[in-house]
């Protein structure tokens, strides 16, 4: 207990990636030192210099070279949200350090399109050597993964990007489930997430070395629940980001990595254990001590005793220079005293210093190994922070597992249940998912395991459909108390109206569609995919689950006065946009640029066309679809589809600012400013034109609609002028 608790608060303390890979709210402490107001810190540690020097980590004659790229600040990278590899020209190096690009007045513009273009999701700012990982993993589509230490999120996107590499499949077969200890960053991770509109991501709460084994239904059987790609990226010391956490100078000492080894391993092994086989797990630090680095991974690979190891991948990221993992290293006391291997170690120091943290002795296993195979990536080699990353494959069950399924060329499709399983004892606490999955169980398999966790679901009842927070007190200690997630069952009288009012197709996927509440009017509407419904519906009692899915649709405020009650979501509408069938409004380019800088443009605004489509529609939601001209090669060449409203005389969008702000960009218009009160967005075109803006038209003009849902909804608390009101607050 008193270690679990200790490996808590290690990985909530010691992460030092708070300031790490993307949005600005990554954390504060690395960009202490840049800002005024704080001592200049010496970028001076004898202890770190000796400590290195002596492990010869460093090429002979790079000493200097590497001292000095430690001592300079980080170059900020962004990547551009894509589905291929980089660095083909999603991948970008700036060479200025994050201070320049905040403070120059001639760089005001392009910070201000990065913080707009990484709020709407288009780019993610994220370190370098941060993006190796997920690259690594080789995803595909169809994959199962889980990211074990996933905040503050920048490689959680990366992962989800390649599971949408085809952008016409809405619902990829994979998903990915990404887990934190710290409750709090748990929602900066939903926030880097939710940018993505993904269906196909779910965040949880939970110690990484303990993370509960999951179970899904296949074919009306319960079976345990193995990833096909697993990224570890476990909390470390972090003297690789000396760059831009500048405070690691001073506080350094080999303490640190002396504290982490344990947990670090811990989070190893449970990644390997939940690991399929034929499946691929990275781990990786942002530390370059062997004994968090190649100390773990060797002490690993021995106790998996062949089921695991290390792949060679030195072909798959071309361009990329790295050091091979070193075979022989030392361990130093938090007093600076030296040790070379475990036998020399006085009694006195072995709750310090571990066996594990030595190479193995015996020549043959340190060779068959191939600790060479890891990459350790030297900041001075490509003007980087320092890194570390080792890619282990799973050949066979884990010593202590049994029977574990092998891994298909594709995950096997999990039959869509309409009724949940009877789940979750109705008093006491669940059985702790450690105590059936420890080593000493020996000779249990995992088809035990996956029996003896369903006898004890099978104990009690609940709603169907319900997926609530697990009821286990000590679960609650560590953050809030989460919504239930409820799924909206088959006989709902919500639906049809919906169903009916956008012609949805037969084959939307009614079942994926659920609300956080389970008493009162359902007021949002969420979506996830089939695979997530599958984990959701067997695992709730287990499980502390943050957040899940996309919002597709919005209760109006006056719903009940419209032939639909529910509006369509800019968040979802990439999403469901494939199954509508009807309220679909095909725009003009130059349409496009007035409903996204004007408010509530009349029908006389837009061009005949477009009228024509709207005039005989009801009021209520739309769809406004911007088809690319190939004849036209000036116009903008890639498909919009937009929310909007159909008033009494006009038409709105329901849109992000920032996300106008990214279309607006793309149809080549220079972004001067707003003005709030009118909700008038004022480019260099329409600063240039002499025609008045909609804002200024006469009241009389106006008078004709006083009491349109436009005009409802505008001054309803609920939403703002012509933004979507859950692009600024996701819902928790």
């Amino acid at each position: 207990m008193g270690r679990r608790s200790r490996g808590r608060r290690l990985q909530q303390q010691q992460r030092p990636e708070d300031a790490e890979d993307g949005a600005e709210g990554g954390g504060k402490r690395g960009e202490a030192g840049w800002e005024g107001g704080y001592p200049e810190i010496v970028k001076e540690n004898k202890l770190f210099e000796h400590y290195y020097q002596e492990l010869k980590i460093v090429p002979e004659g790079e000493w200097g070279q590497f001292m000095d790229a430690l001592r300079e600040p980080l170059p900020a990278t962004l990547r551009i949200t894509g589905y291929k590899r980089y660095p083909e020209e999603l991948a970008w190096h700036t060479n200025l350090s994050r201070k320049i690009l905040r403070k120059s007045p001639q760089l005001e513009k392009f910070h201000q399109f990065l913080v707009s273009e990484t709020e709407s999701g288009n780019i993610s700012r994220q370190e370098a050597v941060s993006m190796i990982p997920p690259l690594l993993l080789n995803v595909r589509p169809h994959h199962k993964i889980l990211d074990m230490c996933a905040a503050p999120g920048s490689k959680t996107t990366q992962l989800i990007e390649m599971l949408h590499a085809d952008m016409n499949v809405p619902f990829p077969e994979g998903f990915v489930i990404a887990n934190d200890v710290d409750n709090k960053r748990c929602y900066l991770l939903v926030h880097q997430a939710k940018r993505l509109s993904s269906p196909c991501i779910m965040v949880v709460n939970h110690d990484a070395s303990s993370i509960p084994r999951l179970q899904i239904d296949v074919d009306g059987r319960k079976e345990i629940l193995f990833y096909d790609r697993i990224l570890c990226d476990v909390p470390c010391s972090g003297d690789g980001t000396m760059r831009k956490n500048i405070d690691v100078w001073k506080k350094w000492t080999t303490l640190n990595s002396l504290q982490l080894h344990g947990l670090q391993l811990r989070i190893a092994t449970r990644g390997a254990e939940q690991l399929a086989e034929g499946g691929r797990m990275v781990y990786s630090t942002c530390s370059l001590n062997p004994i968090e680095d190649e100390a773990v991974i060797a002490s690993l690979l021995e106790k998996s005793e062949g089921a695991l190891e290390l792949a060679d991948v030195s072909d798959e990221l071309p361009g990329l220079k790295w050091m091979p993992g070193i075979t022989q290293w030392k361990v130093m006391s938090k007093d600076g005293q030296w040790f070379t291997d475990w036998d020399t170690v006085p009694h006195s120091r072995h709750t310090q210093i571990r066996p594990t943290m030595f190479p193995p002795k015996d020549p043959e296993k340190l060779q068959a190994m191939h600790l060479e195979r890891c990459l350790r990536i030297l900041p001075h080699h490509q003007n980087t922070g320092g890194f570390f990353v080792a890619v282990l494959v799973k050949k066979s069950s884990m010593p202590w597992n049994k029977r574990q399924p092998k891994l298909q060329g594709k995950s096997a499709e999990t039959r869509e249940s309409t009724q949940l399983s009877p789940a979750g004892p109705a008093e006491g606490k669940p059985a702790d998912p450690s105590k059936l999955e420890s080593p000493s169980f020996t000779g249990t398999g995992d088809t035990e395991i996956a029996h003896a966790a369903e006898d004890l679901e099978n104990n009690g009842n609940k709603k169907d459909g319900v997926c609530g927070p697990p009821p286990s007190k000590k679960m609650k200690l560590f953050g809030f108390k989460e919504d239930p997630f409820v799924f909206i069952p088959e006989d709902d009288p919500l639906f049809p109206p919906i169903e009916k009012f956008y012609a949805l197709a037969p084959s939307f996927p009614r079942m994926n569609l659920l609300t956080r509440t389970t008493e009162g009017k359902k007021r949002q509407l969420y979506m996830v995919s089939k695979e997530l419904r599958n984990v959701l519906l067997n695992n709730s009692e287990k499980m502390k689950v943050i957040n899940t899915g996309i919002k597709v649709w919005c209760r109006n405020n006056s719903g009940e006065e419209f032939d639909c009650a529910f509006r369509l979501a800019q968040e979802g509408i990439y999403t469901l946009y494939p199954f509508i069938n009807s309220r679909i409004i095909t725009v003009s380019m130059e349409d496009v640029k007035i409903l996204l800088t004007q408010e509530n443009p009349f029908f006389r605004k837009l061009s005949s066309e477009t009228y024509s489509q709207a005039k005989d529609l009801a009021k209520g939601s739309v769809v406004l679809k911007y088809e690319p001209d190939s004849a036209n090669p000036d116009a903008l060449q890639c498909p919009i589809v937009l929310c909007g409203w159909r008033g009494k005389a006009s038409i709105r969008t329901f849109v992000p600012k920032n996300e106008r702000l990214h279309y607006l960009r793309m149809m080549g218009l220079e972004v001067l400013g707003e003005k709030k009160k009118e909700g008038v967005i004022l480019t260099s075109e329409s600063a240039a034109s002499t025609g008045q803006p909609e804002s200024e038209v006469p009241e009389e003009q106006r008078a004709g609609e006083p009491n349109s849902p436009d005009a409802e909804e505008a001054n309803s608390p609920d939403v703002t002028a012509a933004c979507d009101p859950a692009g600024v607050h996701p819902p928790r």
